[in-house]
């Protein structure tokens, strides 16, 4: 489970062997989680705090082809 980036409130990580569609995991500080979708940026399980997770998407939404590659990397 590589940490792609640690932000202020949250670290990005992309687990190997996961399942479709290609996602990432936002894990908050306090320990909540949620995956969102790298397509279209959409919360697809979990729950983050709002400032979490609008940080962790400001983040992904210039970084789509790093998370990308991370993903295909670890799951092909």
């Amino acid at each position: 489970m590589p940490t792609l980036i640690r932000l202020a409130k949250s670290r990005i990580d992309i687990y190997a062997n996961d399942h479709l569609p290609p996602h990432f995991h936002i894990r908050a500080h306090d320990g909540n989680k949620a995956a969102v979708s790298i397509r279209d940026l959409r919360v697809i399980a979990g729950e983050v705090p709002k400032a979490c997770l609008a940080e962790a998407l400001k983040w992904a939404g210039t970084n789509r082809p790093l998370l990308l590659k991370a993903w295909k990397e670890l799951n092909s």
